[in-house]
């Protein structure tokens, strides 16, 4: 049986402190519900700057929420290929916003330069990890959306955003510094029930009006191409753009 996937909705905050704060309570008891359903959650996380506000939201509003982060499976959507310690990684941007005070024992990071050779040994290392220990999907992925319509490091006509048959790519030559990154491929990254897009400011308006636009390709916009799971699979997914009012100011 196939099912339509739902239209996307779209969640306007007043500021961005408001979004995050929203984003953050809606994790919090999605995660609880899955839990409490028996079930371990698995979800992907994205860098930025409203993504470091929600995690300390997150951080703030966990003790509350009855939510065990040791039993939370958390994974990348993609990763600047920098030293361990760089400030650039998305993994310790999250861990110093919350995953460590939360607990979360279960988190896995995207190889750094310490420890693959190259962006591709790395993308191959998660790829792996994604089959050993993912659950076939994420319950909650969210995205962020760069101001050319990016998300993870899938860029406009970048070769990488291209890559089928694969989990995980590297990528070289991003235009947006560092150069060297590994992404989750749309594959991937379309392995999830619940996909959230985030962002903030009106740097952000005019590719949310394009990822949302009735007509326009993946190639210019690559925030197109994230769709959730395959309706063919028989599960509609449930796609929700979190915007501030100035992100959502050319809709």
């Amino acid at each position: 049986m196939n099912v339509v996937p739902p239209s996307p909705r779209i969640e306007v905050q007043p500021s961005p402190e408001a979004l995050a704060t929203a984003v953050a309570g809606e994790l919090l008891t999605r995660l609880a519900d899955l839990q409490a359903a028996g079930q371990v959650p698995q979800i992907g996380l994205t860098g930025g700057t409203i993504a470091e506000a929600i995690h300390r939201e997150v951080a703030r509003l966990s003790p509350a929420s009855g939510v065990d982060w040791g039993t939370v499976v958390v994974w990348f959507g993609d990763e600047r290929f920098v030293a361990p310690d760089s400030p650039d990684r998305n993994a310790g941007q999250a861990r110093a916003a919350f995953l460590d005070a939360v607990g979360a024992t279960q988190v896995h990071e995207m190889a750094s330069t310490a420890t693959a050779s190259s962006v591709e040994e790395g993308a191959a290392a998660y790829a792996d990890l994604v089959r050993a220990h993912g659950s076939g999907g994420f319950d909650v992925l969210m995205l962020g959306i760069g101001p050319d319509g990016h998300v993870a490091s899938l860029f406009p006509g970048h070769p990488a955003a291209a890559t089928t048959d694969a989990v995980a790519v590297g990528v070289h030559d991003s235009p947006k510094p560092p150069p060297d990154r590994i992404s989750l491929t749309f594959e991937c990254l379309n392995r999830a029930d619940t996909v959230w897009f985030l962002a903030a400011g009106d740097g952000k308006a005019d590719a949310v009006a394009r990822a949302l636009a009735p007509e326009g390709s993946v190639t210019a916009t690559p925030a197109r191409g994230v769709t959730g799971r395959d309706p063919a699979s028989g599960t509609a997914t449930e796609i929700t753009w979190w915007l501030d009012t100035a992100a959502a100011s050319a809709l």
